[in-house]
């Protein structure tokens, strides 16, 4: 009776009769119909005959056939739509959810449905891992592999979004790529520690793009992914436009820098209060440029990695802030093994004639606490 509380009045009123008309179930039925003002089809009207101002008919005999009967149903469906109405908004919150990949469009298929099935060594080792459990999916530019649905249906709109931004600003178009980047998405710690091993991955790795494949871990009970995700992404991008020629120390601090950018950004678009932030790097620890960008290889120390990382990202966007179509033209100039002296020069003239020259303006920017914009 709550649920149909319009109905009430008809049920207390049969209730009450000095008379019983019918049992108690046929006097809810009864009730129902006059509430509705319409007319009451059964099989056997019998008790409800005797129900006043209940209209009713026998709907199974000989006459309620052909238009007749069709103007019925009509007839009935328009009066019962408010119950239609009432029962789905009680049954639609016991349904059982829709599923992860309809919901973020990321249907899962099988392997030998997927458009693009080419497979480095890191990928196959990865499927190698749990291999019972993979599934996949795609979408315009990427291969999904994954364990949950409703862990890569979140990737994939960001993986989406990133790629598209970064494609964006280093103005490429990625029109001409018919390949797809497979995505290889973790859940586990323990999975995650199994693949560094047989990768031979340093330990402090927590993503890892090679070769137009992406690794990641993401943790399924987080809200915030953290930025991972576009670093990765936009070392691919990277690799797709300018190949393997882009120095150590750009490759890491343009993805940096990209990854805080994009992350920040794909939460305003969401509603969230999100904007890139850039730490001063640590008094004592600044790398002189001359080693900063001749490393061919990370450093083995902990503490050295972390302040490679935080100088790459600060100059990479202290220079894109001078001029950032100028850094475009470095980014490129440098990629097809130009001297760095000779990268500046094209991309920024007579602002750095030379690594000094750059240092010495750089220095100051690299210890402020913030993202301000280089001065011009």
């Amino acid at each position: 009776m709550n649920r149909w509380p319009s109905a009430r009045p008809a049920w207390e009123q049969l209730w009450r009769s000095p008379a019983k008309v019918c049992g108690p179930s046929d006097l809810l039925v009864a009730g129902h119909a006059l509430s509705l003002d319409g007319t009451l089809l059964f099989n056997s009207v019998g008790e409800f005959s005797r129900v006043a101002g209940l209209v009713t008919e026998e709907w199974l005999t000989q006459s309620a056939t052909g238009t007749r009967l069709a103007d019925w149903w009509s007839e009935l469906l328009m009066r019962i739509r408010p119950t239609l109405c009432a029962l789905m908004a009680v049954l639609i919150p016991v349904l059982p959810a829709r599923s992860e990949e309809n919901a973020f469009g990321l249907p899962e298929l099988t392997f030998y449905q997927l458009t693009d099935r080419s497979l480095g060594l890191l990928g196959q080792a990865a499927l190698g891992i749990r291999s019972s459990e993979w599934k996949h999916a795609e979408t315009k530019n990427f291969v999904y592999h994954f364990f949950h649905s409703y862990v890569a249906g979140p990737v994939s709109v960001e993986a989406e979004f990133y790629y598209g931004v970064v494609a964006k600003e280093l103005e490429k178009d990625t029109a001409q790529w018919e390949r797809k980047s497979h995505i290889f998405i973790f859940e586990k710690a323990e999975d995650w520690a199994v693949f560094q091993k047989k990768g031979a991955l340093d330990p402090w790795t927590g993503g890892l793009h090679c070769q137009g494949e992406l690794f990641i871990i993401r943790n399924p009970e987080a809200k915030f992914q953290g930025s991972t995700l576009g670093h990765e992404v936009t070392h691919l991008v990277v690799h797709r436009f300018f190949g393997n020629g882009v120095p150590l120390w750009l490759n890491e601090g343009y993805a940096e820098y990209a990854a805080s950018r994009n992350y920040a950004a794909f939460y305003r678009a969401r509603g969230y209060r999100s904007r890139p932030y850039s730490h001063a790097l640590p008094p004592g620890q600044f790398l002189p440029l001359t080693q900063l960008t001749s490393l061919a290889a990370y450093p083995q120390d902990d503490l050295q990695v972390a302040t490679f990382y935080a100088e790459s990202e600060k100059l990479a966007r202290f220079l894109s802030s001078v001029d950032k179509r100028g850094f475009g033209v470095f980014f490129e100039a440098l990629s097809k093994g130009n001297r760095i002296d000779s990268a500046l020069r094209k991309g920024f003239g007579s602002r750095f004639s030379s690594l000094e020259a750059l240092e010495t303006e750089f220095k100051t920017y690299a210890f402020k606490n913030d993202d301000a914009t280089a001065a011009k």
